[in-house]
């Protein structure tokens, strides 16, 4: 069973786990979600199950009855006229980190931050899928949606993360994490914080989850929901680190790198002579350099596509020698170098076997082994590579040996935070619940148009002999519209709620239920099963 190794969050993603059972017919499946009873909370389990049929299977000693999805259009012509009313719309996230999932998986998920909008745009083309976010760094790959309906939204989110990478949905729920609406949201703001990270407290990834909202500008998909749990969970990230101190002494994802590097040098090696070379100058690769700097290093090669931001970082670092050299010099610079860092965003491995096996070996002071430290998803450098006695491969994963140090102050800290984000995920969850008054607010505008234009239409009609001119028939249509504007102030005031008092909100809630059963707004046909007929009507 994969689980997070996180020691610090008190809501862990909770992992898929596919459970095989027999049947004897047709090789056609489908996936469903059940829930099984793991210390004491509710784990999401997908388990196969033929379609057209219904069958059981044993999970955890007992029995589990699994019933078969049926698709939407079918779901909305059988069901009630209330089926979707019943079912609120669910923050959901499903994804994989560092911590569960081996970086070779991780980067054939990955997706470039070019390549967000695609996807959210793709995802929101699912029957029941509303809105939509993507997270993917080198160290996790996470998407946040709105489901319209949790089960059938997360079968459908597997499966289009299955035809995107190419895994199959078998192999990849052994890896995937799901959490729900508050668990869901908690976990973000604790990934935000730094506390999800594979170097705690770490300032990179809040930096990535602003450029969620940045990306997300415009995108049709990019919704209130999703905008405004990604909105609060930059405030978090920024709260926990001014009110913890939790990134003080904190090492970077790029710090970690050099300081693995520096650990696996020969001890009579001084980093002062080991010849660097970083490929990459973007954000992780100037990082690397300031760290490599910060531990003495005084000279060092920087291979990179063009050459303005080498020069940029070389006008802000004083007294270090830093040379260019262009991408097609790469691997001549290679065979130069004791230790190489790369951090690019290269699709496809740029070093492989063939490549360095008739390089030069490293210099005496490197013990003559060439060590690659790989920070980028997907991976810059081949794993063959270690099949060469004269080389030594590490990626995002070996940083793990780095981070473990001092964590018994992590905890502390993590602990700490752990107190602000359960105080900001209450006001969050607080203020999407006040957005559940919108439809009712909407139903009852519509109910009571109706009303005062049937009103207006009869007596309008009544008065047909009396040869009324237009002004006359707009004064009636203004003042209808004016009576009830006046009527349904108080309650639309009493249905408006930030989500900021949690007594205000309970009224709220309370008027709202109030005036669904006195105006018989719950029979009409609910905002969610008015999306999902659109969404269905939409398809070829």
């Amino acid at each position: 069973m994969a689980v997070s190794t996180s020691f610090f969050s008190t809501a862990k993603p909770e992992p898929f786990f596919l459970k095989h059972c027999s049947s004897s017919s047709s090789s056609s499946f489908s996936y469903v979600t059940t829930h099984l009873s793991f210390h004491g909370r509710n784990k999401k389990s997908l388990v196969q199950t033929q379609k057209g049929s219904t069958i059981r299977c044993d999970a955890s000693s007992s029995d589990v009855s699994v019933s078969v999805s049926v698709s939407p259009l079918q779901q909305l012509k059988t069901s009630a006229a209330d089926r979707y009313t019943k079912e609120k719309s669910s923050i959901v996230v499903i994804g994989l980190s560092v911590h569960t999932t081996p970086v070779e998986l991780r980067e054939k998920l990955a997706i470039p931050e070019a390549e967000w909008p695609r996807a959210i745009g793709e995802l929101c083309g699912l029957n029941h899928i509303e809105e939509a976010a993507v997270l993917s760094t080198c160290n996790r790959m996470e998407i946040y949606v709105v489901a319209l309906s949790q089960h059938r939204g997360v079968k459908e989110v597997t499966e289009w993360m299955s035809n995107t990478s190419g895994i199959p949905a078998s192999e990849l729920s052994q890896y995937l994490f799901l959490l729900y609406n508050k668990d869901a949201t908690q976990h973000l703001f604790e990934v935000s914080a730094g506390l999800d990270s594979l170097v705690m407290g770490e300032g990179q990834i809040l930096a990535q989850v602003k450029q969620v909202v940045k990306a997300g500008q415009g995108v049709n998909g990019f919704g209130r929901n999703i905008s405004g749990l990604f909105k609060h969970a930059i405030t978090v990230g920024k709260r926990v680190r001014t009110e913890t101190n939790i990134a003080a002494g904190a090492v970077s994802v790029s710090s970690a790198a050099v300081e693995l590097a520096l650990m696996k040098l020969p001890d009579q090696a001084s980093h002062g002579n080991a010849r660097m070379l970083v490929i990459g100058a973007g954000k992780m690769g100037k990082l690397v350099i300031k760290h490599l700097v910060a531990k003495g290093c005084k000279k060092m090669v920087v291979v990179n596509r063009t050459e303005e931001r080498v020069a940029a970082i070389r006008a802000e670092i004083n007294d270090v020698e830093i040379i260019y050299k262009p991408l097609s010099d790469m691997l001549d610079c290679v065979g130069e170098a004791d230790v190489v860092f790369t951090s690019t965003a290269s699709e496809n491995p740029l070093i492989l076997k063939q490549h360095v096996k008739e390089l030069p070996l490293a210099s005496e002071e490197a013990g003559r082994k060439r060590l690659f430290v790989d920070i980028s998803v997907p991976r810059n450098v081949g794993s063959c590579l270690n099949d060469l006695e004269s080389v030594k491969v590490y990626n995002v994963d070996d940083l793990k040996e780095v981070v473990a140090a001092n964590k018994e102050d992590r905890l502390r800290k993590a602990m700490e935070a752990q107190v602000i984000i359960s105080e900001e995920s209450g006001q969050f969850e607080a203020w999407r619940d006040s957005l559940e008054t919108v439809p009712t607010i909407k139903k009852l505008r519509a109910y009571a148009e109706r009303l005062r234009v049937a009103e207006v239409e009869k007596c309008l009609g009544r008065m047909r002999d009396e040869d009324i001119n237009k002004k006359t028939q707009k004064a009636v249509d203004d003042l209808s519209k004016g009576i009830v504007n006046k009527m349904l102030h108080g309650p639309m005031q009493h249905l408006r709620c930030d989500g900021s008092d949690s007594r205000t909100l309970s009224e709220t809630l309370e008027n709202m239920h109030a005036l669904n059963r006195m105006f018989s707004l719950e029979t009409e046909v609910s905002v969610l099963e008015q999306k999902i007929r659109a969404k269905v009507e939409q398809k070829p």
